[in-house]
């Protein structure tokens, strides 16, 4: 068994997964038991009360140890990363992000569970780890054939990995070309095979920070700041906002002449055009001479190859229907048609919580331009983009990634076989050589029995 912790920026969940103690250098065979969602915000949140951040493992900790049988559990591996959350709150506080760190390792630690730490993933490992994670499910590293042997796949069939967190977001794929900027490139070997890859994390551009700073440039770009006209929120919606809420964050910083007002209130008009250009703002889509770039000036070589996205970016296409590899034409459509809609009109077409459908145009928006404008998928390539949550019943993200790779469980060199016997094989073997070893024993008692007579005899 293996325990993981994804300590997202607004979210943390726990991971359970299972393997065949014997085939630790196969492939394919890890499975997800199940996961197992804390309660609560990210652990980022409990910044100002770090025990908090702790006590609200607790429950997830206990129903894994109801999983993992008692005699295993201290060989049990368990991880916990943190993502961008965790890197944001250590711009703003180191102090107060390593307490956190602390608290969450004191709680885990009181759990019979081989602890292996708490750490803060830098975004090229968190984009890196979501890459080995699809690609080892869908076997596209190494095929294991029935017979036990090992087969490698051409590079063609190795896929890219789109990550849509709160807040940050990763693109990471093997490139037809030599990766010019070294900072966003990944070097791994995995079963003999070097692999070069690139990947870059865009912090404070994950949904839930990206749809602050729009409703940041909103609230500053308002003639009367206590009054705000919102195209992306559906007609006739209509809420009040703190200031201090809005600007709480290094990804929206406050203006410096910041109105005294606590509160503004935010109207929804349901402008799909104004939508996107006030989205496209966020962005900086100008690139150096003689430079390929994503956005942001950040180095990106063109997408290349089948990819799979997941997290937000599966959930933003899965609310409309929209993760069965429609045409980018129908996917904009349908986008458009959400972002035209009325407050009431939504609440009857689609009934879910009332955040989900006020930045549900937005967020749609948001992974539409992300995908579009800011990683350069087109008509053509928006076709080898596959939207999906899991892979062989178990979640597509980082954490199998993660522990596969700090459990060594992907070899850096080829095994020639799957090796090792099933339990059953191995209880069979057993009791062979147990039977084995009693009638060796019991003829070598008759032998010498037999002798012993032989030579009173002759006596």
């Amino acid at each position: 068994y293996g325990l993981v912790f994804d300590a997202g920026s607004t979210h943390t969940a726990l991971y359970i997964y299972q393997w065949p103690a014997d085939k630790e250098n196969g492939t394919g065979i890890v499975s997800q038991v199940k996961s197992c969602s804390v309660s609560g915000p990210g652990i980022s949140s409990y910044a100002d009360n770090p025990a908090e951040a702790g006590v609200s493992l607790k429950p997830c900790l206990d129903e894994a140890m109801k999983i993992v049988p008692a005699e295993q559990q201290r060989e049990t591996p368990l991880y916990l990363g943190a993502t961008a959350g965790m890197r944001l709150l250590r711009e703003q506080n180191s102090t107060k992000a390593e307490q956190v760190l602390a608290e969450v390792a004191k709680a885990i630690g009181e759990y019979p569970v081989d602890f292996r730490g708490a750490r803060i993933l830098t975004g090229n490992e968190e984009g890196s780890f979501g890459w080995i994670t699809v690609n080892y499910l869908l076997e596209t590293l190494i095929k294991v054939w029935a017979a036990g042997e090992l087969t490698h796949l051409p590079a063609e069939d190795v896929v890219g990995a789109l990550d849509l967190g709160g807040a940050s977001t990763q693109i990471t794929f093997l490139p037809g070309t030599t990766i010019d900027d070294s900072s966003t490139r990944a070097l791994l070997r995995l079963y003999g095979t070097n692999y070069s890859i690139y990947t870059h994390s865009y912090l404070c551009y994950g949904q839930r920070q990206a749809l602050k700073m729009l409703m940041a440039s909103l609230h500053q770009a308002s003639p009367t700041p206590q009054q705000v006209s919102h195209p992306c929120y559906p007609k006739g919606y209509q809420e009040n906002v703190t200031v201090a809420d809005l600007y709480d964050s290094p990804c929206v910083p406050a203006p410096s002449t910041q109105s005294p007002a606590e509160f503004f209130t935010v109207t929804g008009t349901g402008e799909p055009e104004a939508c996107n250009s006030t989205i496209q703002k966020l962005f900086n889509f100008s690139c150096g001479a003689n430079r390929t770039c994503g956005f942001n000036g950040v180095y990106q070589p063109p997408v290349r190859g089948q990819f799979f996205a997941f997290s937000g970016l599966y959930h933003d296409f899965h609310f409309l229907n929209l993760t069965g590899r429609q045409s980018l034409r129908s996917v904009s459509e349908a986008i458009r048609q959400l972002c035209n809609s009325s407050w009431e009109k939504v609440i009857e077409e689609f009934p879910s919580s009332r955040t989900l459908l006020r930045d549900a145009c937005a967020a749609s928006s948001y992974a539409l331009a992300l995908l579009l404008q800011g990683y350069k998928f087109n008509d053509t390539t928006w076709l080898n983009i596959h939207f999906s949550r899991q892979v062989a019943g178990v979640d597509v993200g980082w954490t199998l990634g993660y522990m596969l790779n700090l459990t060594n469980m992907i070899p850096s060199e080829t095994p020639q076989r799957v090796v090792g016997l099933q339990r059953s094989h191995w209880i069979a073997a057993t009791v062979l050589l147990a039977v084995m070893s009693i009638l060796i024993f019991c003829l070598l008692t008759v032998t010498c029995c037999q002798r012993n007579s032989s030579d009173y005899e002759r006596l």
